[in-house]
């Protein structure tokens, strides 16, 4: 069976995700380093995407490091920047889609107000057919059951969904299931990858 859905995660495929890099820029790459080394501020990331209040989550972190309490902060006071900017060829491949009548939908480890703040500043997001959420579903990639869900609230088996997404473990977990899948490198490759499925056609890409 041909893909007839393609579902996208959100970080580093739509929009680069790289707190490191900002961080560098704000306090500098040698204070940056004590920080990650000493808070494990993507664990605390993951609280908020498995369904924890954000600001209570990153209050907790900050009043338990209080060196780093004004750093810590900024992951909630200038999420909008951490999450930037908009990879916008995928962006173009998203729509692209979109004009062909291909349903669209976003499968990705993200707190419900986190996305939120995405969708204000991107509001592309809100164009997606069905948006499935770590933070609303209380399970998140590359857990087979956020997998199994998506599959349920779609009505369609494995091997209709094509799926992106930058890190290994969740494209091996789909692949596991029946997904066709396209570990996310470059928006490129993306692009082959659709037309060798007859999702689009070169010219659709270009």
């Amino acid at each position: 069976m041909s893909p007839q859905a393609v579902v996208f995660d959100i970080g580093n495929v739509l929009i680069e995700w790289q707190p490191e890099r900002f961080f560098d820029a704000e306090i500098g790459e040698a204070d940056r380093r004590a920080l990650f080394e000493a808070v494990d501020l993507h664990a605390m990331n993951d609280r908020v995407d498995r369904g924890e209040r954000f600001r209570a989550v990153i209050e907790e972190t900050a009043e338990a490091n209080p060196d780093f309490a004004a750093a810590i902060r900024m992951w909630h006071d200038r999420w909008a920047e951490l999450a930037s900017p908009v990879i916008d060829r995928s962006v173009r491949l998203f729509r692209a889609l979109k004009r062909r009548g291909v349903p669209c939908h976003i499968l990705s480890n993200i707190g419900e107000e986190t996305f939120a703040i995405a969708a204000k500043n991107y509001p592309f997001l809100e164009e997606f057919d069905e948006v499935f959420l770590s933070g609303a579903l209380r399970m998140a990639k590359p857990d087979g059951a956020i997998f199994a869900h998506v599959e349920s609230a779609l009505a369609l088996p494995p091997e209709a969904l094509f799926f992106t997404d930058d890190r290994a473990e969740n494209i091996d977990m789909a692949a596991s299931r029946g997904w066709a899948t396209q570990l996310f490198t470059s928006p490129s490759a993306l692009a082959g990858r659709l037309v060798e499925e007859g999702l689009l056609t070169a010219e659709e890409v270009a």
